[in-house]
Order: C-alpha cells, then structure tokens, then sequence
C-alpha cells in the first residue's frame, strides 16, 4: 500500500517561496564559484528519493537493522562504479562530505597529538587540513607549508618542512591552488619521512575522473574527496584506497568512529554520479571546463588582471587584487550586483584581512555545465575585467 500522502502537511507556502527564488538565482545568475556546479535531474531525483526513509547503521551484510537488504544494493552498486572511476581497490561511500572523511582518516591512522603537515589556509590549503580554528588544527600537532613568490608549490621547501617536523602524515590537495599537483613528489617526501600520505583531491576530482588532471591513487595511501565540485554529484564525501591492511580502520573511522547512519539517498545519487562520470561525454565536458578556464585567463592577461601563477591547469583561476583599489570582497559584491558570483578568497601574503581578502576565486566547472563554451567566457571575462579595472 503506498503512503497516504494526505497525513503530512503540505509544503509551508514560506518554504516554497524560499525555494522558487533560489530556482530563479540559480538560472538566472552567472555561477562562478568553483567549488559549485549543476546536478543532473537523475542525482537529484535520487537525492531527494524515499531511500531518504531507510536507517542503514553499519556497512553492507553488517547492518544493524533489517529491511537493508536494497540498502546494501545501492551501496555496493556506489562502491563498485567508484572504484571503477578512480581505478582504485577499495572504497567508502558513506562521509556526510569531504571535511567529514579527513576527520575520518585522521581518526583511523593518528592519535591525538601526532604531528600532520598540510596546505596553509592562506596559501591555498583547506581548513580540515590542520587550520588552528578546525578540529584537524585542536587535536594535531599541525604544521603547515606555502606557496613561492610565484604562487607555485616548491616541493624542496615541502621536504625540507617535512624533515623539520617530522608529521605522521603529509596532507596534499588544496581549496584554491589551479595548477597541477605533483602527487609523486609528496609521495618521495612522505616515504623519506616517514609519514602517511593522504591526498584530498575535492576540487579536481571531477577532473581526475575525466582524464585531464593526474590521478593521485597511484602515489597515496588514501583519497578523500567532496562529490560536487567538478565531480558534478550530490554533495557527500568519499574516500579510496588501494592497501586491504587499511581497509578496517578506514572503515571504523567513518563508522562508528566519526559518523552514525549513512545517508542512503544521497549514496544513491552518489551512484548515479559516478556512472554519470565514467562516460564519454563527461570526459568532454572536463576539456571543456579546462578549455574555458584558459579562455578566460586569456582575457584577463589581455586587460592587465593579475591572476595567480599567470594561469591555470584546472578549472580554478585565483585573482590577485593586492595592487588593485577594491578588495576581494568588494569585487565580490559588485560582481553580484551584475549577476555573477564568485567567492572572495585570500591569496599569499594577503596585505588584507581574512574578511576583505585581496583575491576573488573563480571557476569554470558549472557554465560548463550549462553549456556555454569559448566566445561566451572570452565575453564574460572582459565583462569582470571592466569590473575590476573601475
């Protein structure tokens, strides 16, 4: 018998006028922000699906409820289509996000205490990479490495970090760094070290997946990532990994060591994104999306707007307004008043606060999405040039 529908209350008429303006931002605004993009209807369909109605506590066969047995179907269905995406061993499908499974991996390799060496915020870094104000920053001995005068990672001075400190784990990937990582690299570090190496790839993800930017799964002990961002997924969390003798303690890490349920709807829809990614058309829209970045990083040069490292390799360009007249964040909000977001985000050495930022951040990933190629980027980035040169 299916659900009398006429017990719940409908949608409040507040929530639903909430929901049709947010509708209209989204397709009538120009979505810049490189850690957003466009889900399919299917993830989305997925995502909001009665999978939502099911508790599913433990991993499949391991379940601490019945009536799992369609539950431990679409898990293993998401784990099976994303080993096949990344080329890797093993996987867990089930952090709530990115952040989530590193607090994940902490807890299954370190204790509290122990040293890790990541990314700093400022240069490029993410907060769960050892951020004093993050969890990853409170309960590890953190450390941090930066960028060169250039805006380029210098691997010989993440050694010489790495011999200094000692971490028991090197932390690689970045929130706001366009140029291509050398995953090989940190792994020759971590093994002179010591330490483990864990690679967050959540901004390239999706690229990785296309084929256009380096696959890490080679290099490190273990891969976290967000599901969105380029990826083009529900927002959700993964991680992969290659070694069986991890396997449980990454496993034990998500559950029941930082997590209880999983979100059953949301594995679904991470399911469907990874079938979507593994295709031939996904791998087109990922040259695309690097395509359009460079398009755009071409104008820029062209009406003298400073871009970090002088381009991009990725879907991301990062702005460097330190000699312009109006910060990060007030051409953040004039850009919003033209209907384009972007994030406003700091760059190395920033002479501005963590609240006005000398740096905007862009991304080509969701217009890609929605289709717009070359001539329309070239437009858009002389239209943010005028912008930024007023």
């Amino acid at each position: 018998m299916d659900i009398d529908q006429t017990i719940f209350v409908k949608m409040d008429n507040r929530i639903k006028q909430i929901l049709d303006k947010e509708k209209s931002r989204q397709s009538n605004t120009i979505e810049l922000i490189a850690s957003e993009n466009f889900a399919s209807d299917s993830v989305m369909e997925l995502a909001g699906s009665i999978f939502t109605n099911k508790y599913a506590e433990g991993y499949p066969n391991k379940r601490y409820y019945n009536g799992c047995e369609h539950m431990d179907e679409i898990e293993n269905l998401a784990i099976e289509e994303l080993k096949k995406l990344y080329n890797c061993n093993f996987a867990n499908v089930q952090p709530h996000c990115g952040a989530n499974a590193n607090t994940a991996v902490f807890q299954a390799f370190l204790k509290p205490g122990d040293t890790i060496l990541g990314m700093d915020l400022a240069s490029g870094g993410h907060l769960s990479h050892g951020s004093k104000p993050n969890i990853s920053g409170k309960v590890y001995d953190a450390h941090s490495y930066g960028v060169d005068i250039d805006g380029y990672l210098n691997y010989e001075e993440i050694r010489t970090k790495a011999l200094e400190v000692k971490p028991k784990m090197l932390i690689a990937g970045a929130s706001a760094y366009s140029r291509i990582i050398d995953w090989k690299k940190f792994r020759e570090i971590a093994d002179e070290v010591g330490a483990i190496l864990l690679v967050d790839m959540a901004h390239y993800s999706g690229l990785i997946a296309g084929g256009v930017y380096p696959n890490p799964i080679e290099y490190a002990d273990v891969v976290t990532s967000t599901t969105h961002k380029t990826l083009r997924g529900p927002r959700g969390g993964i991680i992969i990994w290659n070694n069986s003798d991890y396997t449980k303690k990454i496993n034990g890490g998500i559950f029941p060591g930082t997590q209880g349920g999983p979100l059953m709807h949301i594995i679904a829809a991470k399911a469907q994104c990874f079938i979507e990614a593994n295709t031939d058309e996904f791998k087109e829209y990922c040259v695309k999306v690097k395509e359009n970045a460079n398009h755009m990083c071409d104008i820029f040069r062209d009406n003298n707007i400073p871009i970090l490292t002088g381009g991009t390799d990725s879907h991301l360009i990062l702005i460097d307004l330190s000699d312009k007249t109006h910060s990060g964040k007030v051409i953040a909000d004039k850009l919003e008043e033209n209907g384009i977001t972007v994030n406003k985000n700091g760059i190395p050495n920033d002479p501005r606060s963590f609240v006005e930022t000398s740096g905007i951040r862009i991304g080509t990933a969701a217009e890609t999405t929605k289709g717009h190629g070359r001539n329309w980027f070239r437009e858009l980035a002389r239209k943010i040039s005028k912008i930024i040169n007023e």
